[in-house]
């Protein structure tokens, strides 16, 4: 394609012709594979997992009350709801609505999503609520009573962001403007920490805020007292409070790239920022009185390397003043890298992969005979045991200020998540569980394995493959339907789930399903994902690629047989699969994706991701960023293989031209593209469990067109 762009025009978001042109796709895939003989029948299947009475509902504790959302058939918005712990246990919970979103949607003209509530503290009346109009990241927050059930208004000293007016019922009046990207952190009863869009000169080139205020109640917001000021080449700033009784603080964040930030302490009423001297690539993690620095690159220190990846800890004080005696909690090995932190009240507990399977350890510090973090001394570290490797297993504190209980989630790809209650102490975890997933679909003649693929530079590639037994353990006479997906951005690792979407739409019509770990994810840590950023984005297609032929050489399937599925960043991955690699698969699937890599800087937040593609307008990176920009590779004379692109209009985050202009020149070669844009639902693609059934069952009846011929 050359440098002039012929559907600059479909960048219009809500533009009259670029909808016209939206509609019309919307009706021929609605035409086509809608009025495939299986697709009714799919969206039905899906539906029915996503609505199912039997999932387990999610809790977060909050004085007495475990709170959740929830959406089904009945509540399609989704309604926020209360139980108690002794409730919740038990088969039939006695749940409490606290805010109905679909008659607050109703009752204010307004397609609301949910995107969260933020408490203060383990206790108190108030809480802050952000939704989002149609799912898009820019949302608003409204300060609610939890003894009440009501917003509280501005007029009433109510904190709220993003809202034009709202009327002395606390409803909103007007319509909001279209929400505003940012949010609200409680300080304490009276006090939040304000970062938003405030208009003109507030934001940086991403979109994000750049300002950090603290809002007092009762005061109007253009009194808010300014802490920080960041630069509008920065990626966003932020900040956030820990209200943990005896160790209050206030913390801001300055992100100058996705990759990079610096941590400031905030003390004296606000006029005094403290800054945290670690490397700027570096995370500062703050726990009562401990520092826990996370390494991004190596680090020398007073003749000390640590490496990247590291976890290290230092009482905060000490840090402060100047002491640099640091303890290794963690360093990297070949295989095994550091995932997650999580802080009980007085324990760490460590998720760690290892070739991409689970491990688990307490870690517990030392303390002086008065209570306080030992300099120097060392941690008392415990295994967990019964981990299965093949499953993943996430770990939250239940309340870390007062508590050494955590919630446990475990699932893999043939296992329904179990959510247990477990009990960290020195010598581990002992858990209980609470919940069972329910299953979907039939697994006694399913496996799992990891395989390995060999990428172009000699590069060891790990991938997960589910599907049939017969076909897993040595049956190769017959070429079996195969999806991989994979994603290969931002030190995001993709490890194992359970999706009864995938069970029932794929696995049980006997499709194989993989998952590729490629570099550029976070799998094997910041050096796998940085093999793969930049100029050596390529890395990650061949990868992906490898993984590819490897299926095929294995005799799990055929090219004709294999789809490639991504979105996102994984979207730009499937995007370079159909234009390097066509050759290798029967079909293509991208989802709200990045795909003009000139342009994509210039559009929404897209300006916050050079540091982990590069910059367009830079001349000798626009060179490697061509390489490997699709909308720029696209060639009349190729052969390309099926395509379905799907998007999202309300998506703020990647802009929903990158996938109507690679539709439209799709279209102009002469290529088999299937399209379809959700009208709201945000980065997500959906914002009801009735879209995402529509959207799911659109990709699977592609799926089973192109490779199952049924």
């Amino acid at each position: 394609m050359s440098d002039g762009d012929p559907f600059l025009w479909l960048e219009g978001i809500q533009d009259e012709a670029a909808l016209g042109w939206v509609e019309q796709q919307n009706a021929k895939t609605a035409q086509t594979l809608a009025a495939e003989p299986s697709f009714a029948k799919t969206q039905a299947q899906i539906l029915e997992v996503l609505d199912s009475e039997a999932r387990i509902p999610f809790i977060k504790k909050h004085g007495d009350y475990y709170y959740n959302f929830w959406q089904d058939k009945q509540h399609e918005r989704g309604i926020w709801r209360r139980t108690t712990l002794d409730s919740y246990t038990s088969e039939h919970p006695n749940w409490e609505t606290v805010i109905d979103l679909d008659a607050l949607s109703e009752l204010e003209d307004t397609h609301w999503v949910w995107h969260g509530a933020s408490f203060l503290g383990s206790k108190g009346r108030h809480v802050l609520i952000s939704l989002s109009p149609g799912g898009t990241d820019a949302d608003v927050t409204r300060e609610f009573d939890l003894v009440d059930k009501r917003f509280i208004p501005a007029h009433e000293g109510g904190f709220t962001r993003g809202v034009d007016e709202v009327d002395i019922k606390g409803k909103v009046k007007g319509g909001v403007r279209g929400g505003v990207k940012g949010g609200l952190e409680w300080v304490d009863a009276d006090q939040v920490l304000l970062f938003t869009d405030l208009g003109p000169g507030t934001t940086t080139n991403a979109g994000y805020p750049r300002l950090v205020h603290l809002w007092r109640r009762g005061t109007p917001l253009n009194a808010a007292q300014l802490l920080y000021e960041g630069q509008v080449d920065d990626e966003f700033i932020y900040g956030y409070a820990q209200t943990t009784p005896g160790f209050e603080r206030i913390i801001v964040e300055r992100k100058p790239t996705f990759f990079t930030s610096e941590t400031f302490l905030v003390t004296d009423n606000g006029n005094t920022l403290t800054k945290i001297e670690i490397p700027e690539s570096a995370q500062a993690i703050f726990h009562r009185d401990w520092l826990l620095i996370l390494l991004r690159d190596d680090w020398d220190l007073n003749g000390t390397n640590y490496r990247a990846g590291s976890l290290l800890a230092t009482p905060l004080d000490d840090y402060l003043s100047g002491a640099r005696t640091l303890t290794v909690l963690f360093e990297p090995t070949a295989t095994a890298s550091l995932q997650n932190t999580t802080w009980t009240q007085n324990h760490l507990v460590l998720t760690v992969l290892d070739d991409v399977k689970y491990q688990l350890s307490v870690l517990t510090p030392p303390t002086t005979d008065d209570g306080k973090a030992a300099s120097g001394s060392p941690w008392e570290s415990t295994a967990v045991d019964n981990v299965d490797p093949f499953n993943t297993v996430a770990v939250w504190a239940v309340d870390s200020d007062q508590s050494d209980e955590v919630w446990l989630v475990t699932t893999g790809y043939l296992a329904p998540s179990t959510l247990s209650l477990g009990t960290v102490s020195a010598k581990g975890i002992t858990t209980k569980p609470l919940k069972q997933g329910p299953s979907f679909f039939p697994t006694d003649n399913l496996a799992v394995e990891q395989h390995f693929a060999i990428s172009d530079d000699g590069t060891k590639v790990p991938y997960f493959i589910v599907g049939p037994k017969e076909k897993l353990t040595g049956n190769k006479t017959e070429a079996v339907p195969t999806l991989l997906t994979g994603y290969g951005g931002f030190e995001v690792s993709l490890t194992p789930s359970y999706s009864g979407s995938v069970g029932r739409a794929w696995l049980e019509n006997g499709g194989v399903y993989v998952v590729a770990n490629i570099r550029g994810g976070g799998e094997y840590g910041p050096n796998w994902h940085d093999a793969a950023r930049q100029q050596k984005r390529h890395k990650a297609y061949e990868d992906f690629a490898a993984v590819a032929r490897d299926l095929v050489a294995r005799g799990i399937t055929t090219s004709e047989l294999l789809a490639a599925q991504g979105g996102s960043n994984g979207g730009l991955l499937t995007g370079n699969m159909l234009t390097k690699y066509p050759e290798l698969f029967g079909a293509i699937i991208i989802q709200v994706p990045l795909l003009d890599m000139k342009r994509y800087s210039h559009l929404l937040a897209g300006a916050s991701w050079m540091s982990e593609y590069g910059d367009p307008d830079d001349p000798e990176q626009w060179e490697w960023l061509r390489a490997y920009s699709p909308y720029h590779q696209i060639n009349k004379d190729q052969e390309y293989p099926p395509v379905l692109v799907t998007t999202s209009t309300l998506d703020d985050r990647v802009h929903p031209g990158h996938a109507r202009k690679m539709v439209a020149l799709l279209e102009s070669v002469g290529a088999d593209v299937t399209y379809y844009e959700n009208t709201e639902g945000g980065h997500g693609g959906s914002a009801t469990n009735q879209q995402t059934a529509y959207v799911n069952a659109v990709t699977w009846t592609f799926l089973r067109k192109h490779l199952m011929r049924r």
